[in-house]
């Protein structure tokens, strides 16, 4: 049980300005941290930790389809939140991005989340590090199996940052920025505003030439880089089978999550934590393996989808078979198709009965 903390003097970042390419086209219509994630946007899961953290001050820094974050969470007062929103006019970078919120700053502490990672770290004990080490800067590091496609962070015995590392086939840490870091508010103050800012070539480096404080938070929580559509889908499989926390499944994990508004026939199987939307409908006989269905599907019977992606309103007709797609809005797949090999169907299009295609330029 995460139990909630008493609210603290720290603020929240979150920065959710990115288009979301390597989603498309389910990022044409909707910002990536806002597409249903185990029966809610992704970013929910990340504002009911926050709060579950006793942090209750929340700034969204966005970009991208800006004004979909305040129509879906206003003023955030329903979750116990009080959020506020900036919008980047040009592209900033992580810490352009943090810097063009400054003003809207409360507290002495700032914690920043990039939007897009999936986590499961104890946010208090990072806080907690923060404030021990009296540190200037305090970063989550998550220890990673093959850390060769990441930047590494070496620190020391006491836990302060030695170095940032651009990707080797030789790391010599197996420790990499998880997306995470609290801030003394004054640092934020002294990077460059009105200009793309990246705090990992710029920012960061610079405080450790000017001998700040830069302190790692080392552990093994779950981390997920949400951008790709396997990590989307495996990351809210997680969350539905309960391997990755949120506040917002508790008690309601296991093989699959249907909405109160759904329509699962008889003879269908949900498994590897598949999700499946509001309104939808899914046909007897019918099989979803490890994937996300969104709102308004129907999936006909004897359908069988693996590993993939249904956006809102697609109909998957009868026998059909996809695995390792992405099937964007509204579009019509026909009886007995085959699909698969990470093809990307775009919005509207229409595939006839018996279609087989393997190619991923649909």
């Amino acid at each position: 049980m995460i139990q909630e903390k008493i609210p603290c003097s720290t603020d929240a970042v979150i920065l959710v300005g990115g288009k979301g390419t390597r989603l498309r086209p389910l990022t044409l219509s909707t910002p990536k941290p806002m597409l249903p994630t185990a029966g809610v946007p992704f970013l929910s899961h990340l504002l009911a930790r926050i709060k579950a953290a006793g942090i209750t001050h929340v700034v969204m820094g966005t970009s991208y389809k800006a004004e979909v974050f305040e129509e879906y969470f206003g003023d955030g007062s329903e979750m116990g939140l009080e959020i506020e929103y900036v919008v980047e006019e040009q592209a900033l970078g992580t810490g352009g991005g943090i810097r063009n919120v400054y003003d809207r700053l409360r507290h002495d502490t700032v914690m920043v989340f990039n939007g897009d990672v999936l986590g499961g770290t104890d946010l208090t004990k990072v806080l907690d590090t923060h404030a021990a080490k009296d540190a200037d800067l305090t970063m989550h590091l998550v220890r990673v199996s093959d850390p060769r496609a990441f930047g590494c962070v070496p620190t020391d015995a006491e836990g302060r940052v030695l170095e940032f590392l651009e990707k080797t086939e030789d790391p010599p840490t197996n420790q990499i920025n998880a997306g995470i870091y609290v801030f003394k508010r004054e640092l934020i103050a002294t990077i460059p505003p009105g200009r793309p800012v990246s705090v990992e070539r710029e920012t960061f480096p610079r405080l450790l030439e000017e001998g700040r404080r830069v302190f790692g938070y080392v552990d093994q929580s779950y981390w997920r880089d949400m951008g790709t559509p396997d990590d989307f889908v495996r990351g809210s499989s997680d969350l539905v089978r309960g391997i990755a926390p949120s506040p917002l499944l508790e008690g309601r994990t296991g093989e699959g999550l249907i909405d109160d508004t759904a329509g699962v026939s008889d003879g269908a199987w949900l498994l590897g934590g598949s999700v499946v939307g509001r309104g939808s409908e899914i046909g007897g006989g019918a099989r979803l393996e490890s994937t996300v269905v969104f709102d308004g599907v129907k999936v006909e019977p004897g359908a069988v989808i693996e590993n993939s992606i249904i956006g809102a309103g697609v109909t998957i007709g009868a026998n059909a078979r996809i695995s390792d797609c992405v099937i964007g809005e509204g579009a019509k797949i026909g009886a007995r198709c085959e699909l698969k090999g990470g093809m990307r169907v775009w919005p509207g299009v229409v595939i006839p009965d018996n279609g087989v295609r393997f190619s991923s330029d649909a």
